[in-house]
C-alpha cells in the first residue's frame, strides 16, 4: 500500500486540529484534505478558507459518507468520539481521533471492539504530548537500572489559583467530557509508557465552583472536579500519586518525579533531572539526539496507512486502559472504595 493517496474528511476544528492535524497532514506527500465538518456551516467555511480545503459539510455523517475520503480525523470533544470513531470504521476509513478516547470505559471498550474487527483500518488517538521528548530516555535509565526498582511515582500538574468566574468551558461539561477529569487521563497515558498501568487506585476530589454559566448564559452545574488526588498500586510494584488541580496557585508547571531505590528522575518543563544515591542534588540530563521524540501524530498516522510502521501514540489498547483509570477514578470518588483494575465492563 506503498504512496497511497490519503484523503481525509475532518469531523471538528478545534484549536488542536487547526493548529497541528491539518496543518500536519497538509505537509505530507500525496495527502489530502477533502473536506471538514465544524459545529456549524459558517465555521467549517471559514476552516475551508482558512486551510484552502475544498468541501464543507453539513453534518459529521456527510463526512464519513463522503465516498471522496478514505481517512476520518475527529477533532470533537469527547462526546462524539465514540458515535464518529465507530461510523467511520464501519464505513471501512481510517480514523485518527482527538484525545481524550471517550467518554467512559464502555465507550473505549466499543470502540475498540469495532477497530478489531477491521484490522485493515488504521485505528489511532492522539497522544499524550508533554513527555514526547523524554519518553525513550526515561525507559532507558530504567531498563538500565539507572534509579534501580521503582519505588514511588509522584505526579503534580496544576498551577493556577482557581477562577471562579470563568463560564463553564467544555472541560467542566460532563454532557461533553463525561468522565475525564481537567488532565489526569493524559498524564497517566504518559506515566504508562515509562513504569505501566494501575492495578488498584483510591482517588478524592472536589469541584469549588457548583455552577457556571454555559454559552448561553444559562447556570449549569459542574459536576467535574477542579482538584483531585489519587493514589495506586502499579503492577510493576510501585505506588503512584496524581494530582491535578486548578486551584492550586503558584505551585510551580506540572512535575513527574520518579523514586527509586538508588536513584530518582523528575520531569518538569519539558526537561529531565536525575540523581543517584550519594549525589548532592538532581542534574539536568541529556537527551540523546537519537532518543528525543516530538509530535509526529500525522505522520504517524498515514504512514501505518501506508503500511510503513506501526502506530505507537497511541493505539486503542492504551485508549482503553486510560480510559479504565479514568472511569475507575470516579467510581472511587463515589464509593469511598478502592478499585480494581482492569475494569470489568
Amino acid at each position: 500500500m506503498a504512496q497511497q493517496t490519503v484523503k481525509v474528511g475532518i469531523i471538528g476544528a478545534g484549536g488542536n486540529t487547526r493548529s497541528k492535524h491539518i496543518p500536519g497532514l497538509q505537509a505530507i506527500e500525496d495527502v489530502e484534505i477533502i473536506g471538514v465538518c465544524n459545529r456549524s456551516q459558517e465555521s467549517s467555511q471559514r476552516v475551508a478558507d482558512e486551510f484552502g480545503i475544498p468541501k464543507t459539510y453539513d453534518n459529521w455523517q456527510d463526512a464519513i459518507g463522503d465516498p471522496d475520503t478514505n481517512a476520518i480525523v475527529i477533532g470533537t470533544w469527547p462526546y462524539m468520539h465514540c458515535r464518529a470513531t465507530v461510523a467511520a470504521l464501519r464505513a471501512d476509513k481510517h480514523v485518527m481521533c482527538e484525545a481524550r478516547m471517550a467518554m467512559n470505559a464502555k465507550e473505549a471498550h466499543i470502540m475498540r471492539m469495532v477497530s478489531r474487527q477491521k484490522t485493515h483500518l488504521i485505528a489511532q488517538i492522539v497522544p499524550s504530548p508533554m513527555t514526547l521528548r523524554v519518553d525513550n530516555t526515561i525507559k532507558r535509565l530504567i531498563a538500565e537500572d539507572y534509579i534501580g526498582d521503582v519505588l514511588a511515582i509522584e505526579a503534580r500538574a496544576g498551577g493556577a489559583f482557581l477562577d471562579s468566574e470563568s463560564p463553564l468551558q467544555w472541560r467542566q461539561d460532563f454532557d461533553l467530557s463525561g468522565l475525564n477529569i481537567m488532565s489526569m487521563g493524559i498524564w497517566y497515558e504518559a506515566l504508562m509508557r515509562w513504569v505501566g498501568e494501575a492495578t488498584r487506585i483510591m482517588a478524592i476530589g472536589k469541584t469549588f465552583v457548583k455552577m457556571r454559566p454555559d454559552a448561553d448564559g444559562v447556570m449549569r452545574s459542574v459536576r467535574i472536579p477542579e482538584h483531585i488526588d489519587v493514589v495506586g498500586d502499579l503492577a510493576c510494584g510501585a505506588q503512584l500519586h496524581i494530582q491535578v488541580s486548578t486551584v492550586a496557585g503558584l505551585a510551580g508547571a506540572p512535575e513527574v518525579y520518579l523514586f527509586g531505590s538508588n536513584g530518582t528522575l523528575r520531569f518538569s518543563g519539558n526537561k529531565l533531572y536525575g540523581g543517584q544515591e550519594g549525589d548532592a542534588e538532581l542534574t539536568e540530563m541529556d537527551i540523546p539526539d537519537a532518543e528525543a521524540g516530538g509530535w509526529r501524530v500525522e505522520e504517524e498516522f498515514v504512514n501505518a496507512i501506508r503500511g510503513n510502521e506501526v502506530i505507537t501514540h497511541t493505539d486503542f489498547d492504551t485508549g482503553v486502559k486510560y480510559m479504565e483509570f479514568t472511569e475507575a477514578v470516579t467510581r472511587s470518588m463515589q464509593s469511598g472504595t478502592a478499585i480494581t483494575l482492569p475494569l470489568q465492563i
